[in-house]
């Protein structure tokens, strides 16, 4: 019996090269499909038909691959700053285009909710917030600390929202009054 020839197996060839956009960005799509806690630098690799190790030359490690899709998210987000509008209503728009965001990336925003070094000093709605709270005179000294409470009252509201507490929470019924004796 004649013995078959095996043909070279054949590699599959990257028609695009790796960059740190390209990378981030299919991050962005597996964890807006599977979650943060579902990806790894495996299935990453696996995604961008690319060697695991590969990655490492752009991304040192999980970290900083969440930090950077999470710096791709934020750059998405849409500062609108009317000018004439008074305070209260740039606030409100604000948190409406910052809700935008975390719906349009709910898996990402969850897990970054979470982190302490969410919000950053160059991030556009920390800088539109930090500008909106000095037009109406807002203390200087006291600004930062204003914009935070802000932020917390504003990202308390989306967690709640996203992970289903908000609907429960209004749905709930008051108690029923106490029989009296």
């Amino acid at each position: 019996m004649k013995k078959k020839k095996r043909l070279p197996r054949r590699t599959r060839r990257r028609e695009v090269p790796l960059t740190e956009a390209g990378i981030y960005a299919a991050a962005l799509r597996l964890i807006d499909a599977d979650g943060v806690e579902a990806l790894t630098m495996r299935k990453l690799a696996t995604a961008l038909d690319a060697n695991p190790m590969s990655l490492y030359h752009h991304v040192p490690n999980k970290d900083a691959l969440l930090r950077g899709v999470a710096r791709l998210v934020g750059a998405q987000f849409r500062t609108v700053m009317l000018e004439d509008a008074p305070w209260q209503e740039r606030i409100r728009l604000l948190a409406t285009d910052f809700r935008t965001l975390a719906h349009r990336h709910p898996n990402l925003m969850a897990y970054s909710f979470s982190q302490p070094d969410f919000i950053q000093p160059e991030d556009p709605f920390w800088a539109a917030l930090i500008a909106t709270l000095d037009a109406p005179g807002v203390p200087h000294s006291a600004i930062r600390r204003v914009a935070a409470l802000v932020c917390a009252v504003v990202i308390g509201v989306l967690i709640a929202e996203l992970n289903g507490a908000l609907c429960q929470w209004s749905n709930l019924k008051p108690p029923a009054p106490a029989a009296s004796e």
